[in-house]
């Protein structure tokens, strides 16, 4: 199939495979006349992708997934490299919920003196 079959049964746009042909995802053949050529295996690739991308993993960070469905399996995640993909980010997204958590009390603590202050005033 060609790029823009590609890209509307993943959906995507074209630009996103082309990006994630030059960040090493994918691998199309070339036809003779030099046109990408994709098969199903890519538009499994493209959607795996898309669904990690979503959660906040890198196009680097996506390697295993991909490499895991190259491999032959029939789930991108049950590779030790997946796993520990999503360890890491699971645990970044625990590093921002403390950071957050911690910006929220900090504020509440301003709006709190704030709102004691302006009651003083009045």
């Amino acid at each position: 199939m060609r790029i823009s079959d590609l890209a509307a049964e993943a959906g995507v746009t074209v630009k996103a495979v082309r990006y994630y042909e030059a960040q090493g995802l994918l691998k199309p053949r070339r036809e003779p006349n030099g046109y990408r050529a994709y098969d199903t295996d890519d538009v499994v690739v493209v959607r795996e992708v898309k669904a990690l991308l979503s959660l906040g993993l890198t196009a680097e960070q996506t390697y295993p997934f991909i490499e895991c469905l190259r491999a032959g399996n029939e789930r991108a995640d049950v590779c030790p490299a997946s796993l520990t993909a999503y360890r890491t980010r699971i645990a970044d997204v625990d590093r921002r919920i403390a950071e957050l958590t911690d910006l929220r009390a900090r504020l509440t603590d301003l709006l709190t003196d704030a709102e004691s202050w302006r009651m003083k005033q009045l």
